[in-house]
Parts: C-alpha cells; sequence; structure tokens
C-alpha cells in the first residue's frame, strides 16, 4: 500500500468514526434549531485580550463543540458578537488561546443576554 492510499484509508477511518458519533458532540449542535423562537447571545470581550474563539452548545449536548466565530475573526479587547440562537439554555465558552470563561445562560424567546467576559 503506497503512502497516499495510508494516508486515504486513515482518513476514512477518521471521517467514518466521527461519523459515527453524535453530530451535536462534536459540532456542538445547531445554533438555530428549526421551528423554534430565537434570541441572541451578545459575547463582550472585557479583558486586555482578544478572544480567538467562542464555543457554544445546547445545555444537553456533551461537549461545547466548535469555534463559532467565523474564520479569521476574532473579539478585541472592548468588542462584541452576537449570536443568533434558538430560545433556550446554552453552555458558551470564550478564550483567548490561553485561558477560557464559560458560563451557562437562558436566552428568551425575541430576547437576549450579554455575556461580559471579565479578566
Amino acid at each position: 500500500m503506497g503512502k497516499r492510499s495510508k494516508t486515504l484509508t486513515a482518513m476514512s477511518l477518521v471521517t467514518g468514526l466521527l461519523a459515527a458519533c453524535s453530530g451535536d458532540l462534536v459540532t456542538g449542535g445547531e445554533l438555530i434549531r428549526p421551528g423554534e423562537p430565537t434570541g441572541i447571545i451578545e459575547v463582550v470581550n472585557d479583558t486586555s485580550t482578544s478572544f480567538v474563539a467562542v464555543l457554544i452548545s445546547a445545555c444537553d449536548v456533551g461537549s461545547y463543540g466548535l469555534n463559532r466565530l467565523p474564520r479569521g475573526r476574532s473579539i478585541p479587547p472592548g468588542g462584541s458578537y452576537v449570536f443568533k440562537v434558538s430560545a433556550g439554555c446554552w453552555d458558551v465558552d470564550a478564550g483567548d488561546g490561553r485561558g477560557e470563561a464559560r458560563k451557562r445562560m437562558q436566552v428568551p424567546a425575541g430576547g437576549g443576554v450579554s455575556y461580559h467576559v471579565t479578566g
């Protein structure tokens, strides 16, 4: 078996294993669930370093999932970013690559929550 075949076989195995896992466990689930009312989560950076990742998942999902910030985007000190989500319970994790802050919040339908992350 050549190097390319081994690489493709390994990639297929990893893909298969990920597919076998719950999609929500890997991704954190969809931010907007079809047919549900929505609200917003505003993550406000009140620290002195930029956030390079914001992980958001429904409270009943077993992990925080993947980074929800768009590729190449960060939240600078004093800045904020708004995420539209289905109403309900959400776990949010904001980090700068060296540390992180986590919070569970309840987002009301048609309303929002501001999560001010401090030092």
